[in-house]
This record gives C-alpha cells, structure tokens and sequence, in this order.
C-alpha cells in the first residue's frame, strides 16, 4: 500500500481504492492514477479492503469483477447493503459486458472493458467523480433548505392534526390543492409537505408569490416569453413558472393578488394543462400540479367582483384550511421547542428550554405573525441568550398580550398556562434554576385549578382527587378565594 503522496501538486484531491487481484493490472493502474489523485491505495485481496474502507474513505472504488473465488458483483453489493455511497467502477473482460450491465443495475456508476485504455479510464473516472459531487452538493443544499424551512410539521392541537390528515389524504391525488390561512400560519411548509408525499416528489417545487411581482410582469412570470414579446425580452425562449415546474408541483401563493386577466389563464392552464408564452405562437403543454395559498376569503372577493368564479370553484375541491397560532396555543411549546433545537444547531448553542417566566410570555403573546413570528422570536432569543435557558429578558422584546377586561383572576399567567392542553392524567411543572419553595408550587397548583373551574371548589377538587373539605382547608392554608376565580 503506496504512502499518502501529500507534496504532490496539479493533482486532484480525491482518494481512490483499487481493489485488483492481478498484480500486473493493479500496480499499473497504481502507477498511472498516482500522477493525477491526491491519494491511490491498490490492495489486492478483497477482505483487507472491505476492512480498511471505513479508515480509507474513498471517493472512488476501482472494482475488478472477477477476483479469485470472490465474485466483484457480491462485493458491489455488499457495499450499497452497508451504506457506501461513492462511485464503483467495475473493471471485466470483452466477454463479460454482460455482467457488467448487471453490476450497473447492482449500482455501480460505470464500467471499463479489459485491456483498460487509460485514456478511456480517465474521462470515466473523472465524470464519476463530477457527478459523486454534484450529488453530494445537491445534498448539502437539501440539507441547508430544511434547516430554512424545516420540512416536519408540529401537530399537537387536534386541529392542525386535523389539517395534517387532510393533506395526507390529498397528496397521492393528483388534483389541485386550496390552502387558507392567516399569514405566518405555515402555508408553503404544508404545499411543501403535498409535494414530498405526492407521486411528483422527485420532480421540481417551483414557488411564485403572486402578490410580490408586478403586475406587468406576472405573465411573463407564470408562462414565460419569446424574443421580441416586450421590450427588453432579448432571449430567444424564456421559461416561466408553469415549464420549470414541469412533472413536479407548483405553489401560487397568494393566488387572490394575481390579475383578473391572468385569472382566466390560470383556468385554462389548469383545464387544459397548455398555454402559450407571451409573444409566442406555439402551444405549450406541461404536466403541473397547481397548489394554490390565500390569507383572504376568496368567496367574499368573488362576491365583490375581485376574484373570478369559475376559478375560485376550479380551485376549491382539495381545500386544507390552517388555524392561527392563537386558537391552538398547545402547539406554542413545542412549535418553540422545535425552533430551539433548530437554532441550537445553526448556531451552535446548547439552550435546553426556557424558564417559567418565559413559558408564560410565549402563551400569553397574541402571535398576530403566527408560527413565522414565533420562530423569529425564538431565533432572536436563542442569539441573546448567554445561558442555557431562554428566559423572560430574552424575549422582553416581546409585547406581552393585554389581560382581557373579563379575566376571573389578577394576572395573566395561570389563564394562559391553562390554555395549555395536557393529555388526560398529566401535568405541567416548571422551576426556575434557583428553584421556588415548596408552599409557593402548592398553592400556584391549587390557583390553576381553580382558574381551570372558573373558581368551582367541588369541580377543582374533584381534578385534583381531593375530598372538597381537604380541598377547602388547603384553600385557607394558603389564603386563596375561589371568589377571585368566577366570572365577574
């Protein structure tokens, strides 16, 4: 095994394993890669280079497909069974192309025919190579947009998993899809989730927002030009939305700010799945799936004129409707939580949770930005917090909501808490990193259940599997009138 050729210059930085019984092939292949890749290791017997992969980590395997007893073909295999995930090049003779081909559908990137042309070899393993990179940019890139735009949705208030269900069921069905939402409420995250669990998910997701283009060019946006269509359009063919989307899916968001004009094109396209550039004579035909978004009612906008009918009927079929994060204030914590983590990552931070304080500004917070502002809360927290947990000065940014005119009790933390809907049997304690004594926990637990009863003791004792009488004299040790919990 040749050593680490390091000094080595004008040569590619990559590491490639020749696996070869043939001492004659294997040094000459040896010999001859060494002048153009950083590190080549020739090792002839296959169990010591199956051992040595995980030290080595090649960019590249150079697999010869007959060695000895040992078949290459069960080699390739075994290694896609374990995960190796670089390119193979399987080397055989003339008269076992044949087997080549199989190990091309075993996964092998490419193979060369013996005699080797180096030549030949070279321009193989350099495409390998190319496209090993390609794929694994490609990831990389993946891997960054979920970090943006985290694909999984936090679904703990039986509605958002009622609208979770919803799509679901809508994403094997190649229709059209209508979500409605307040902004913020997580709209693309669901068109999103569709396209992923749809037929279409190795196909392109191409998103427009209608309302963000001008108008005068939200033509040319959705369906492309041709050379000489307005001024300035100099390219011979300019694709728009609907071709690059082609066999994937496509996200109108904000479909109610698109034109009256453009309306009815829209109904067209997707009727008849074609339509023509602008400045264009020749028909153009797509397969698109269309998932349309609107933060407004659209059947009011029909009423007055401002959204066509017949498209509104055309795209309210598949209707998936998301509640704002102020009616499903179960979904705060975890939604927090989850973005927590999320920038604990990007930034390397290690915040485990946040303080009592802080839960109870997170509930009692009207989020009229919904889940968008609150992960942008939380990002501007977990950037501001010195400590490991996030505490009310980091979210002191924060306006706290109002106290409501009817509320049955002072304050706004234990209605907010309450708001918090735990599964039947459990419970919720917080405690701060100094702690809190232990009379000052009972008698907050006492005060949320009566703020849960509206200040009925028999009802409150009932939750707590207290007899009322111990419930009362509990309520006159630590000085609490239900009389401050009733509705006034």
């Amino acid at each position: 095994m040749p050593p680490e050729t390091l000094a080595q210059t004008g040569v590619a930085n990559y590491t490639i394993l020749i696996i070869e019984d043939d001492p004659t092939v294997g040094a000459s292949l040896e010999n001859y890669l060494q002048l153009r890749y950083r590190r080549v290791y020739w090792i002839p017997d296959v169990l010591t280079a199956l051992a040595e992969l995980p030290r080595l980590r090649p960019d590249l395997v150079l697999l010869d497909i007959f060695l000895g007893e040992r078949n290459g073909l069960d080699v390739l295999e075994q290694l896609r069974t374990e995960g190796f995930k670089a390119p193979v090049v399987v080397i055989t003779a003339f008269s076992d192309v044949k087997m080549a081909v199989r190990a091309m559908k075993l996964g092998a990137e490419d193979f060369i025919v013996k005699p080797i042309d180096l030549e030949q070899l070279e321009l193989i393993l350099e495409r390998a190579l190319r496209n090993y990179d390609l794929r694994r940019h490609a990831q990389l890139l993946e891997e960054q947009l979920r970090l943006e735009h985290p694909y999984d949705i936090v679904a703990v208030s039986e509605s958002l998993r009622s609208a979770l269900s919803q799509a679901k069921l809508f994403a094997p069905v190649d229709t059209t899809v209508l979500i409605t939402g307040e902004t913020g409420t997580g709209k693309e995250l669901f068109a999103r989730f569709i396209h992923r669990n749809s037929p279409r998910a190795s196909g392109p997701f191409v998103v427009i927002n209608c309302g963000a283009i001008p108008r005068e060019l939200a033509e040319s946006e959705l369906f492309g030009y041709e050379r000489g269509a307005f001024t300035g359009a100099f390219e011979k063919l300019h694709p728009g939305k609907f071709e690059q989307a082609d066999r994937g899916t496509l996200f109108l968001d904000e479909i109610s700010e698109l034109p009256l004009e453009l309306q009815v094109k829209l109904l067209r396209v997707l009727q008849e799945r074609s339509f023509y550039r602008l400045g264009g004579r020749e028909e153009v035909h797509v397969d698109v799936r269309v998932i349309a978004a609107t933060n407004r009612d659209l059947e009011q906008m029909v009423r007055e004129g401002k959204f066509r009918e017949d498209l509104y009927y055309r795209l309210n079929v598949a209707v998936i409707h998301i509640p704002p994060l102020r009616e499903r204030p179960e979904d705060i914590l975890p939604l927090a939580t989850a973005f927590v983590n999320e920038f604990n990552r990007r930034f390397n931070k290690r915040i485990t949770g946040f303080t009592p304080e802080a839960v109870t500004l997170l509930l009692s917070y009207p989020w009229r930005g919904n889940v968008r502002e609150l992960r942008n809360a939380i990002e501007r927290a977990v950037l501001l917090e010195q400590g490991e947990v996030i505490t009310h000065e980091s979210l002191s940014f924060l306006r706290a909501r109002a106290e409501e005119a009817d509320s049955p009790r002072k304050g706004a933390a234990l209605p907010t808490l309450a708001m918090l809907r735990l599964p039947p049997g459990q419970h919720l304690l917080c405690l701060s990193e100094e702690g809190a004594p232990y009379h000052a926990v009972v008698s907050d637990l006492f005060r949320q259940t009566l703020a849960l009863t509206q200040g009925n003791v028999s009802r409150a004792a009932q939750l707590l599997q207290l007899s009322r009488q111990t419930f009362q004299y509990k309520l006159k040790q630590y000085g609490i009138k239900p009389s401050e919990f009733r509705p006034r």
